[in-house]
């Protein structure tokens, strides 16, 4: 019974930490990303015509 009782214990805590962790290095969406670099498509996405950036 003691066993039992320090096994349950121990779920409780490495679970709890691994909840801890998870919201700590939460990683962002594949939706909320934006692009390090902003190319001729991304800019369209912005509204920025890239054929005007290109001649100035």
């Amino acid at each position: 019974m003691n066993q039992w009782v320090a096994v349950c214990i121990s779920l409780v805590v490495v679970y709890g930490l691994v909840i801890l962790i998870g919201k700590r290095f939460k990683k962002p969406s594949r939706y909320e990303r934006t692009p390090r670099v902003l190319n001729s498509w991304n800019a369209l996405d912005k509204g920025i015509d890239p054929s005007d950036e290109k001649l100035s």
